[in-house]
Order: structure tokens, then C-alpha cells, then sequence
């Protein structure tokens, strides 16, 4: 319902960092109604479709990334454009849109740099809890500010963005699989295409085989390289690897013990232990990428001989170094071609008021990703 050119909204706002596990008891998310402002210029408004939950937004929960409050999560969503602000002209009501959570403003240092630094703007914005340009839509139905996610703010019915925060779809891509393309592929499957780039006869490990690790399994395959290899230390996510075609599965322990050393190896975990197993795993002459965000006090240990002598290289990445608008239509295309199978990484639908639960869900490690799927308003079986 829109008021003044405000519509009342329902999503899931984070008011304490921090809470204590579990999260279904605490329930530091709260899943209630808002006022949602009409989009301003340069400014898009979505019907979200899927959103799906990331360690990114558990760690807005838990603290390890520290976040202004009251703020309206959920950053990997996609959905329908339902109304465009003055001059976005490229863009068509009920157009599918994939949300990418750090929007780039295509002028700064960071922008010139083909999506290896991200956006300054973008950055500051995020940081902030702002849109791109520093506004923000959402608010309390008593007029509290309420911040934005990412430049997304996904886990609600509806979402005003940045025109460029989103990249456009086509139709045939499943509203579930477009929205893990906007994060999960595009920082575990960057971290492949952008930075390690491998040839058909190299060996690529992935350490951490979470979302995006597992994204970063699936687009190894579809590269078709000699072997992909799959570590983790949860017999599940090893299983699963196993069933997406990874060709060897190894806890951290037994990678070490095994002696194998790809030429590529991708790290996914955040933590200071996955990124050292990667680094000591890694061939001579071979390429360890980690895209893993740890807390920020931690740290890890590592040879720096061994980078000499071995001629070893390590690069971080940041949301696969990727540029959203080159880089998601070529996921995209892949999943298009078979190649890619995305839905794969879908663990479970729930519903947006089990968002507490899912969180401890994710944060045992349970789930691959679990996506809310809204329902159309406007379907039949929603019509009373």
C-alpha cells in the first residue's frame, strides 16, 4: 500500500549485534512493518522475488562486521523492477533484476581498476548504511531511520537501489538462481575467472566449501580444468562437493597429509586457518586467492621463504574482483548452457519470519545457502 508516495513494507531488521546463540531465542532480527520512500533520481524500486542468506549478513549479526543500526538485511536477492526514478532510462518495468552489493559508480580510482579495488562511493556508502548516493528509503512506521544493507537491503517484499546496484536479467533465469548469481557466483566463481584464470591443465583446490566456496567448485567445472578438488572440514560439504563432480574431496588434515598441491587454489572460508592450509597446499610456482573475509583482528601465519623460493603468488580478492555488469551475464550464459548449475547451491526455501533460525542454521554450518522465496502479490492463488 503506498501513502504519500510511500509504501508499507515487511522485512527483517537487525537491532542488536552481538546477541547470543542461539539466534531463534535472542532473535536479534526483527521481521516487521516499514515505510518504504518512492525511488529518487537515478533510483529503481524491486519487487524481491528470492534473497538468499550469506555470511555477510551473519556477520552484521554477530558482530564480526559492525554495521550502524537499525538496518534492513539481505544482500544476494533479485526481483522485479515495479517503478523507475527520474533518469534511469535503460531499464523496463518488470524487468528481472540481479541485486550486486556494491554498486559501482564507474568514475572513481577504484572503478579504473577493472573490478580489482572496489568503488570508493560504493564502498563509503556500504559502510554507511546508505544508498550510493548517500540517501536513504526505509523507515520505521514512528519515522526511525532505518538503514540500508549493502546498497540492498533484500530480505523485504520490496527495495528501492541504485540503478547501479542491479544488473539485468532475461526471464529464463529462475528468480533463485539470479539471486545467488549477485554474490555467492560472483565472488566464488570471480575468484576462478578474474584473478586465477586457469588453463584446461591445471589442478584447482577450493578451501571452504560454503556458498561461495561451493560456487567456486561449480565454475572450476565448467572451465573443464584437469581436476578440481574440494576441502573442508564438515564430511557433509565434502559429500556434497563429491556429488557436484568434484574429482577428490579432503579435509584440511588430510589435504596435508596427501601431499597435493594444485596449481591454483581458491580460499573461501574467512578464517586464518583455511587461508594458511591454502597457502601450504599451493604448487611451486602456483596461485593461492582467498576472497574469505575473517574478522578483523585475525591472523594467520605463513613462510615467507617459501613465496620466494617457490615463486609462489597470493592475491586477494574482493567479490571475485569481478565488474557486476561484465561478469554476471557470463554466469548467466553459463547456467544457460548447462554448464553452471547454480540451483545446486540452494539448501533449503524458508519463510522470511524463520530468518533467526536460519541464521544459526548458517552459522553451524549447516547450509550451502537458504533462499526466501516471495510470492507475486499479483498470482492467482495470492488474489482473494
Amino acid at each position: 500500500m503506498a501513502i504519500n508516495g510511500s509504501r508499507s513494507i515487511r522485512g527483517a531488521v537487525l537491532e542488536t549485534i552481538g546477541a547470543p546463540r542461539p539466534y531463534a531465542r535472542s532473535r536479534p532480527v526483527a521481521v516487521r512493518d516499514l515505510m518504504l520512500d518512492a525511488p529518487g533520481p537515478g533510483e529503481i524500486l524491486v519487487r524481491i522475488e528470492a534473497a538468499s542468506l550469506c555470511h555477510s549478513d551473519l556477520s552484521v549479526v554477530n558482530g564480526s562486521r559492525v554495521r550502524p543500526l537499525p538496518m534492513l538485511l539481505g544482500h544476494e536477492a533479485a526481483g522485479r523492477v515495479e517503478e523507475l526514478g527520474e533518469g534511469v532510462e535503460d531499464l523496463a518495468v518488470g524487468q528481472r533484476v540481479v541485486m550486486a552489493f556494491l554498486p559501482r559508480c564507474g568514475e572513481c580510482a577504484g572503478c579504473r581498476t577493472d573490478g580489482k579495488m572496489p568503488c570508493l562511493a560504493g564502498s563509503a556508502a556500504n559502510n554507511a548504511g546508505t544508498l550510493l548516493d548517500g540517501g536513504m528509503r526505509l523507515h520505521g512506521e514512528d519515522g526511525e531511520e532505518v538503514r540500508h544493507h549493502l546498497g540492498v537491503s533484500g530480505f523485504a517484499s520490496h527495495a528501492v537501489v541504485n540503478r547501479k546496484s542491479v544488473v539485468p536479467v532475461e526471464d529464463d533465469i529462475p528468480p533463485q538462481v539470479a539471486a545467488l548469481l549477485g554474490c555467492a557466483v560472483l565472488t566464488g566463481g570471480g575468484a576462478v575467472l578474474n584473478p586465477a584464470r586457469p588453463g584446461k591443465d591445471d589442478d584447482v583446490a577450493v578451501v571452504g566449501l560454503g556458498g561461495v566456496g561451493m560456487a567456486a567448485l561449480l565454475t572450476a567445472l565448467s572451465l573443464e580444468v584437469r581436476s578440481v578438488i574440494g576441502i573442508d572440514s564438515l564430511p557433509e560439504k565434502l559429500a556434497r562437493a563429491r556429488e557436484l563432480g568434484a574429482d577428490a574431496v579432503y579435509t584440511p588434515q588430510e589435504a596435508l597429509e596427501a601431499g597435493i598441491r594444485p596449481a591454483l587454489v581458491i580460499e573461501a572460508a574467512g578464517h586464518p586457518r583455511a587461508f594458511e592450509t591454502a597457502v601450504r597446499i599451493t604448487a611451486a610456482g602456483g596461485t593461492t586467492v582467498t576472497v574469505g573475509l575473517p574478522a578483523p583482528d585475525q591472523t594467520a601465519e605463513i613462510l615467507p621463504l617459501t613465496l620466494t623460493a617457490e615463486a609462489r603468488t597470493i592475491i586477494g580478492s574482493y567479490l571475485g574482483s569481478a565488474v557486476p555488469a561484465r561478469d554476471i551475464p557470463v554466469y548467466a550464459q553459463l547456467w544457460r548452457e548447462g554448464k553452471l548449475p547454480v540451483e545446486e547451491l540452494v539448501s533449503s526455501t524458508i519463510a522470511l519470519d524463520d530468518i533467526n533460525a536460519a541464521m544459526d542454521t548458517l552459522a553451524d554450518g549447516k547450509a550451502i545457502r537458504q533462499v526466501i522465496l516471495f510470492q507475486d502479490p499479483a498470482a492467482p492463488e495470492s488474489r482473494g
